[in-house]
Protein backbone atom coordinates (compact mmCIF):
# COMPACT_ATOMS: atom_id res chain seq x y z
CA UNK A 1 0.00 0.00 0.00
CA UNK A 2 1.26 3.22 -1.34
CA UNK A 3 1.97 6.27 1.60
CA UNK A 4 -0.33 8.78 1.33
CA UNK A 5 0.42 12.79 2.04
CA UNK A 6 -1.98 13.23 5.31
CA UNK A 7 -4.11 16.32 4.64
CA UNK A 8 -2.84 19.30 7.01
CA UNK A 9 -5.08 19.00 10.48
CA UNK A 10 -6.56 22.58 9.73
CA UNK A 11 -7.55 24.92 6.33
CA UNK A 12 -4.24 26.15 4.61
CA UNK A 13 -5.55 29.34 5.99
CA UNK A 14 -6.22 28.66 9.48
CA UNK A 15 -2.74 29.95 10.61
CA UNK A 16 -2.60 32.78 9.16
CA UNK A 17 -1.13 35.82 9.87
CA UNK A 18 1.55 34.18 10.92
CA UNK A 19 1.78 31.39 8.61
CA UNK A 20 0.25 31.90 5.02
CA UNK A 21 -1.87 29.89 2.86
CA UNK A 22 0.72 30.48 0.17
CA UNK A 23 3.53 28.92 2.23
CA UNK A 24 0.92 26.08 3.47
CA UNK A 25 0.38 25.21 -0.37
CA UNK A 26 4.00 25.38 -1.49
CA UNK A 27 5.15 23.77 1.98
CA UNK A 28 2.61 20.86 2.08
CA UNK A 29 1.37 20.47 -1.10
CA UNK A 30 4.72 20.63 -3.06
CA UNK A 31 7.70 20.14 -1.38
CA UNK A 32 5.98 17.55 0.92
CA UNK A 33 3.88 16.01 -1.33
CA UNK A 34 7.07 15.57 -3.32
CA UNK A 35 9.09 13.88 -0.89
CA UNK A 36 5.64 11.28 -0.68
CA UNK A 37 5.81 10.23 -4.52
CA UNK A 38 9.64 9.86 -4.30
CA UNK A 39 9.85 7.37 -1.80
CA UNK A 40 6.81 5.49 -3.32
CA UNK A 41 8.78 5.51 -6.21
CA UNK A 42 11.88 3.95 -4.19
CA UNK A 43 10.01 1.26 -2.30
CA UNK A 44 7.85 0.01 -4.94
CA UNK A 45 7.43 -3.58 -5.83
CA UNK A 46 10.10 -4.30 -2.47
CA UNK A 47 9.84 -5.56 0.89
CA UNK A 48 10.16 -1.52 2.82
CA UNK A 49 6.30 -0.62 0.76
CA UNK A 50 4.97 -2.84 3.46
CA UNK A 51 6.48 -0.90 6.57
CA UNK A 52 4.93 1.74 8.80
CA UNK A 53 6.68 4.94 7.72
CA UNK A 54 7.69 4.92 12.03
CA UNK A 55 9.77 1.80 11.42
CA UNK A 56 10.82 2.61 7.66
CA UNK A 57 12.66 5.24 9.51
CA UNK A 58 14.11 3.62 12.53
CA UNK A 59 15.14 0.57 10.49
CA UNK A 60 17.01 2.83 7.24
CA UNK A 61 18.76 5.09 9.75
CA UNK A 62 22.15 4.81 9.12
CA UNK A 63 22.71 2.84 7.01
CA UNK A 64 25.09 3.25 4.56
CA UNK A 65 24.44 3.21 0.57
CA UNK A 66 23.20 5.51 -2.09
CA UNK A 67 19.71 3.63 -2.54
CA UNK A 68 19.03 3.00 1.51
CA UNK A 69 20.29 7.03 2.05
CA UNK A 70 17.72 8.17 -0.40
CA UNK A 71 14.81 6.46 0.81
CA UNK A 72 15.96 7.30 4.43
CA UNK A 73 16.06 11.11 3.52
CA UNK A 74 12.69 10.79 1.46
CA UNK A 75 10.96 8.82 4.56
CA UNK A 76 12.42 10.70 6.90
CA UNK A 77 10.99 14.29 5.33
CA UNK A 78 7.69 12.70 5.15
CA UNK A 79 7.81 11.79 8.90
CA UNK A 80 9.20 14.96 9.77
CA UNK A 81 6.59 17.42 8.26
CA UNK A 82 3.44 15.34 8.85
CA UNK A 83 5.11 15.59 12.28
CA UNK A 84 5.96 19.27 12.19
CA UNK A 85 2.17 20.46 10.90
CA UNK A 86 0.62 18.36 13.66
CA UNK A 87 3.07 20.59 16.55
CA UNK A 88 1.12 23.52 15.13
CA UNK A 89 -2.45 24.98 15.82
CA UNK A 90 -4.36 27.91 15.26
CA UNK A 91 -3.91 30.63 18.34
CA UNK A 92 -1.09 28.47 19.42
CA UNK A 93 1.90 29.39 21.30
CA UNK A 94 0.99 31.44 24.15
CA UNK A 95 3.53 31.69 26.39
CA UNK A 96 4.01 29.20 29.16
CA UNK A 97 1.85 25.53 28.57
CA UNK A 98 -0.94 25.40 30.51
CA UNK A 99 -0.60 21.91 32.00
CA UNK A 100 1.20 21.79 34.98
CA UNK A 101 3.56 18.62 34.48
CA UNK A 102 4.91 20.21 31.06
CA UNK A 103 5.26 23.44 32.74
CA UNK A 104 6.98 21.78 35.46
CA UNK A 105 9.63 20.34 33.21
CA UNK A 106 10.23 22.86 31.44
CA UNK A 107 11.27 24.99 34.43
CA UNK A 108 13.44 22.43 35.62
CA UNK A 109 15.15 21.17 32.63
CA UNK A 110 15.69 24.46 31.27
CA UNK A 111 15.15 27.43 34.27
CA UNK A 112 11.71 28.08 33.40
CA UNK A 113 9.60 28.76 29.88
CA UNK A 114 11.48 32.45 28.80
CA UNK A 115 15.21 30.09 29.12
CA UNK A 116 13.36 27.48 27.02
CA UNK A 117 12.12 30.13 24.52
CA UNK A 118 15.26 31.55 24.23
CA UNK A 119 17.39 28.69 24.01
CA UNK A 120 14.93 27.00 21.78
CA UNK A 121 15.72 30.32 19.59
CA UNK A 122 19.06 30.05 19.71
CA UNK A 123 19.65 26.40 18.57
CA UNK A 124 17.57 27.44 15.39
CA UNK A 125 19.91 30.13 14.70
CA UNK A 126 22.97 27.82 15.29
CA UNK A 127 21.60 25.10 12.60
CA UNK A 128 23.86 25.45 9.65
CA UNK A 129 21.92 25.33 6.62
CA UNK A 130 18.56 23.34 6.53
CA UNK A 131 17.28 21.22 9.38
CA UNK A 132 14.96 21.16 11.89
CA UNK A 133 15.10 21.96 15.87
CA UNK A 134 13.23 19.71 18.39
CA UNK A 135 11.83 19.12 22.22
CA UNK A 136 12.86 15.67 23.34
CA UNK A 137 11.72 13.79 26.32
CA UNK A 138 14.30 11.41 28.24
CA UNK A 139 13.34 10.30 31.63
CA UNK A 140 12.12 13.22 33.67
CA UNK A 141 13.91 15.93 31.80
CA UNK A 142 13.13 17.40 28.95
CA UNK A 143 16.08 18.74 25.90
CA UNK A 144 16.42 20.58 22.76
CA UNK A 145 18.50 19.46 20.13
CA UNK A 146 19.28 20.26 15.94
CA UNK A 147 19.18 18.13 13.13
CA UNK A 148 20.59 18.49 9.44
CA UNK A 149 18.19 17.72 6.33
CA UNK A 150 16.32 14.39 7.24
CA UNK A 151 17.16 13.36 10.18
CA UNK A 152 15.33 13.42 14.01
CA UNK A 153 15.21 12.35 17.06
CA UNK A 154 12.75 10.02 16.21
CA UNK A 155 15.22 7.87 13.77
CA UNK A 156 17.33 7.38 16.85
CA UNK A 157 14.27 6.28 19.27
CA UNK A 158 14.30 9.12 21.20
CA UNK A 159 11.19 10.41 22.29
CA UNK A 160 9.95 13.62 20.64
CA UNK A 161 6.84 15.86 21.63
CA UNK A 162 7.45 19.27 19.38
CA UNK A 163 9.29 20.36 15.97
CA UNK A 164 9.90 22.67 13.90
CA UNK A 165 10.99 23.19 10.38
CA UNK A 166 13.83 25.46 9.84
CA UNK A 167 14.61 24.73 6.22
CA UNK A 168 14.30 27.92 4.08
CA UNK A 169 11.15 26.85 2.00
CA UNK A 170 9.30 26.66 5.39
CA UNK A 171 9.67 30.55 5.83
CA UNK A 172 10.92 32.16 2.75
CA UNK A 173 7.63 33.39 1.25
CA UNK A 174 6.81 35.72 4.89
CA UNK A 175 9.81 35.86 6.31
CA UNK A 176 12.63 36.22 3.67
CA UNK A 177 15.51 35.43 5.18
CA UNK A 178 14.07 36.26 8.86
CA UNK A 179 14.43 32.61 9.84
CA UNK A 180 15.05 33.99 13.53
CA UNK A 181 11.62 36.00 13.53
CA UNK A 182 10.13 32.83 11.74
CA UNK A 183 11.01 30.19 14.83
CA UNK A 184 10.02 33.45 17.25
CA UNK A 185 6.81 33.43 15.65
CA UNK A 186 6.39 29.62 15.62
CA UNK A 187 6.68 29.58 19.51
CA UNK A 188 4.57 32.91 19.98
CA UNK A 189 1.44 31.82 18.00
CA UNK A 190 2.17 28.25 16.33
CA UNK A 191 3.64 25.73 18.53
CA UNK A 192 0.23 23.05 19.85
CA UNK A 193 1.29 22.57 23.52
CA UNK A 194 -1.53 20.08 23.42
CA UNK A 195 -0.35 17.85 21.21
CA UNK A 196 3.28 18.43 23.22
CA UNK A 197 1.69 17.23 25.88
CA UNK A 198 -0.34 14.35 24.21
CA UNK A 199 3.23 12.72 23.04
CA UNK A 200 4.89 13.04 26.47
CA UNK A 201 1.24 11.04 27.80
CA UNK A 202 1.87 8.71 25.15
CA UNK A 203 5.36 7.67 26.57
CA UNK A 204 4.23 7.82 29.97
CA UNK A 205 1.69 5.18 28.76
CA UNK A 206 4.29 2.94 27.06
CA UNK A 207 3.23 3.68 24.10
CA UNK A 208 5.31 5.61 21.57
CA UNK A 209 3.68 8.38 20.36
CA UNK A 210 5.13 8.22 16.66
CA UNK A 211 3.86 4.70 16.05
CA UNK A 212 -0.29 6.32 16.28
CA UNK A 213 1.16 8.57 13.23
CA UNK A 214 2.95 6.18 10.88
Amino acid sequence: MAFQLKPLPYAENALEPHMSAKTLQFHHGKHHKTYVDKLNELVANTPLEKKTLHDLVRDLNGQRGARPKKIFNNAGQVWNHDFFWESMTPNGGGGQPADGELAHLLETSFGGYDAFKDLFKKTAMEQFGSGWVWLTAEGDRLQLVSTANAQSPMAEGKITLTGCDVWEHAYYLDYQNRRDSFVDTFLTHLISWDAALARLKGNEAKEAPHALRA
